[in-house]
């Protein structure tokens, strides 16, 4: 029951994280479609960029501590990649580049919502088997 209810508390942070990048692309799509000014979009980016890079990292942490490694494994890179960007001072979006930035930050989000939408089905994948598993041992 216990490793259900891990799973099923890394699909709702798996979840949340998603909704954090969809955010970021709602914001983009705003700007490029003028419906929002570059210094709006950019200060809602940057709000959340922090703590989707904090959730990432607790999520790499649950895997970690909890002793699944595969998921650790898999999502090590994107928290790599957070992490780099970071510490290179690249991960909020300035205002005066952002049009310049544009399609790229928009690509840089695409992939992350890809990675993140593959983590969630393998992560929910495996809260369905974990469930059928407890199912079993029930009887």
């Amino acid at each position: 029951m216990g490793d259900l209810l891990v799973w099923l508390l890394f699909f709702f942070i798996l979840i949340g994280l998603i909704g954090l990048v969809v955010f970021q692309l709602m914001c983009f799509a705003d700007l490029e479609f003028d419906y929002i000014n570059p210094y709006d979009s950019a200060s809602r980016i940057n709000k959340v960029v922090l703590p989707e890079f904090i959730i990432q990292g607790i999520f790499c942490f649950l895997c970690l501590v909890t002793g699944h490694w595969i998921m650790f494994l898999l999502s090590a890179p994107y928290l790599y990649y957070n992490v780099r960007l970071y510490t290179n001072r690249k991960h909020l979006v300035d205002v005066t580049e952002i049009f310049n930035l544009l399609s790229w930050e928009k690509k840089q989000r695409l992939f992350k919502l890809g990675y993140l939408i593959l983590l969630l089905f393998i992560s929910l994948f495996l809260l369905i088997w974990n469930a059928l598993e407890d199912d079993d041992h029930d009887f």
